[in-house]
């Protein structure tokens, strides 16, 4: 279905030349949505209704598709959740009236690219447009510099992962231990998404004193307080049109969580000692080690923050999970702490590589880097021995637990055994994404015993 007033020839040829679907009931705004879109030199057809929609998406395909939220016959979800069956190669967004925060979440994690609040203007509509065809020009191109390093079957599922976020402008929430590679997920997520162009603003929210935060994220006026000797802009101006990551967005504090929030929904700040709001363009990434859902069980987190941070979320893997990928990530860490130009790497021996894939690493690949760079800074010839690695006692052996033997060095039957408990624990955990309850619950055991264990084991920190 086409705008009404056309003639059968400009509908069959609007047909053949169409880029964009737009599904509003209100023959008003689908006027004004296909000129603004013809004037940027896009063909636009328009539906009335969610079976329009279908019909016209069943004949050709489309480039983008807009849609409003509520239709005659149905909901755009309708349409979102249709387009990503039957047509997941075009991005959607939908347009939400006032007050349906919720209908948006829920209509991206469903797949949509984006959503815009009603009244919509038009520079607006234009750079989500952008943006969307952006987006598949991009992935027209061949891909490289990709920093996640692993062919494991785990590794591959996240990075098929990332390949659907970055065509999204969904929140992600990035979980997983330290040093599992949090922050360089956030900046694949950006630099394969339609915002490459534009800055990525990494925060470290555990490391700005409380009563500097409000100036720091949202800037501030001259003479705002004393020491403002001049105008100066926050995290989110600094990343306006790009991506603000929030790494360790469990240690904001609960005043914090109310400004940010607010500024997530309305898409506007003001900066300290400014009368006047202004709006902000940024996709947010936020990541913690902690468990956020834990921390909004103990009113540390407030819920409604983490529902709006944690539209999708990325679970990285631990080391521990992905011991395959070990030797390649040795070889690629060597060769960068060797530097272009610089003299051939050691290589590490069997039993190096061995002691490695044997070895728990807590600290995860932030660990195994500083392990290697010691080992190669201190290494004489050409090989990099088990011995050279220096790794800690008390983290060894903790993986390969089925193949201990207890006449040797194991330590004897209560290390083993202890052992064996802190690695179900901690397979448990992972599966759980570190609910702890959850995590109880699947090793047949009460929340307070699991926790007695956990002290037992030093496993306070995990």
């Amino acid at each position: 279905m086409t705008t009404q007033g056309t003639t059968g020839g400009e509908r069959r040829a609007r047909a053949r030349t169409a880029d964009v679907l737009v599904v509003d009931d209100e023959q008003d705004i689908r006027e004004l949505i296909e000129l603004s879109l013809m004037r940027m030199g896009l063909g636009v057809d328009a539906a009335g209704s969610v079976g329009e929609a279908r019909a016209l998406l069943a004949e050709r395909k489309y480039r983008l598709c807009l849609t409003d939220m509520r239709l005659p016959d149905g909901e755009g979800l309708e349409v979102v959740r249709h387009i990503a069956t039957h047509c997941a190669d075009t991005p959607v967004a939908v347009i939400t009236a006032h007050g349906s925060m919720d209908n948006a979440v829920a209509v991206l994690k469903a797949g949509a690219f984006d959503y815009l609040s009603k009244p919509v203007t038009l520079e607006q509509l234009r750079a989500l447009v952008k943006s969307a065809l952006d987006v598949q020009v991009r992935e027209e191109q061949p891909r490289t510099g990709q920093k996640l390093i692993g062919e494991s079957p785990t590794m591959v599922q996240v990075k098929g992962l990332i390949d659907r976020l970055a065509r999204s402008q969904a929140p992600v929430y990035i979980s997983g231990e330290s040093g599992s590679g949090k922050e360089r997920a956030a900046r694949m997520i950006h630099e394969l998404g339609p915002r490459a162009q534009q800055s990525f603003v990494a925060v470290n929210c555990g490391a700005i004193p409380e009563n500097l935060m409000e100036s720091e994220f949202f800037g501030y006026r001259k003479g705002a307080f004393t020491g403002a000797e001049s105008d100066r802009e926050g995290f989110f101006q600094a990343a306006h049109g790009g991506t603000l990551f929030l790494d360790e967005v469990a240690d904001l504090p609960l005043a914090m969580q109310v400004k940010l929030l607010r500024v997530i929904q309305e898409r506007r700040v003001r900066r300290v000692g400014d009368t006047q709001e202004q709006p902000v363009d940024v996709r947010i990434i936020s990541a913690t080690h902690q468990n956020l859902r834990e921390r909004v069980e103990q009113g540390r987190f407030r819920q409604d923050l983490f529902y709006r941070l944690n539209v999708i979320e990325l679970r990285m893997p631990s080391l521990r999970e992905r011991q395959e990928d070990i030797p390649l990530l040795a070889q690629a860490i060597l060769l960068r702490l060797a530097g272009d130009g610089g003299p051939t790497p050691p290589r590490l021996t069997e039993a190096a590589l061995r002691a490695l894939s044997n070895y728990a690493f807590p600290g995860n690949v932030r660990e195994l880097e500083n392990i290697l760079e010691r080992a190669m800074a201190l290494s004489v010839g050409a090989e990099i021995d088990a011995g050279d690695l220096m790794l800690d006692p008390s983290h060894e052996d903790d993986v390969a637990l089925t193949g201990v033997d207890l006449n040797g060095e194991g330590g004897g039957l209560q290390q083993y055994l202890d052992r064996v408990e802190k690695q179900a624990i901690l397979d448990a955990l992972g599966k759980t994404h570190g609910n702890r309850t959850a995590a109880a619950r699947l090793l047949g055991v009460t929340f307070r015993s699991l926790r007695y264990r956990m002290e037992r084991l030093d496993m306070k920190g995990e």
